[in-house]
């Protein structure tokens, strides 16, 4: 089948979903189907939009100052945790932050009740070995009293 029909056809589908299929322990696997899987989704060309729309619309200095922000919200997240009892296992150095509730089923079982509260969205993910909670500190909107919520929904869910 020529490339520019858009289709193509394979025999063998594991071959297919290892050659396109982007993983990583923080992107959960789902019973279904995930589409991401079977086709080049990363090699989308308007990949960039989103960069550039920031760019223009905040200036270097503005885009430098969100980035702080994410950074400093993170190192909140992670201080109020680790205050709180949470193991925070990854320096803190960007937006991210990985945390700890003791052993494996135990942070799984925080991270299904942070979920379930809707207050805040954390993932799954491991980390040298060990089970986490991420927390990425990415939008724009995001304020003092959302990282506020946030750490309260959080310890909650880690006291239940």
């Amino acid at each position: 089948m020529p490339y520019d029909s858009g289709l193509a056809f394979v025999r063998n589908s594991g071959a297919l979903k290892r050659a396109m299929s982007v993983t990583a322990a923080y992107l959960p696997q789902g019973e279904h189907r995930e589409p991401s899987q079977y086709t080049p989704e990363l090699s989308r060309r308007a990949r960039g939009v989103e960069v550039w729309a920031a760019l223009h619309s905040l200036g270097r200095t503005g885009l430098s100052d969100l980035i702080e922000q994410t950074c400093r919200f993170a190192g909140r997240f992670a201080l109020e945790l680790q205050r709180g009892g949470g193991e925070v296992l990854n320096e803190v150095v960007l937006n991210q932050v990985l945390v700890s509730f003791g052993d494996a089923a135990r942070t799984r079982k925080v991270i299904e009740r942070v979920q379930q509260d809707g207050t805040c969205w954390c993932g799954p993910t491991e980390w040298q070995g060990r089970t986490a909670m991420r927390i990425s500190v990415s939008s724009w909107a995001t304020r003092d009293e959302d990282v506020d919520r946030s750490v309260a929904a959080i310890l909650r869910a880690a006291r239940d």
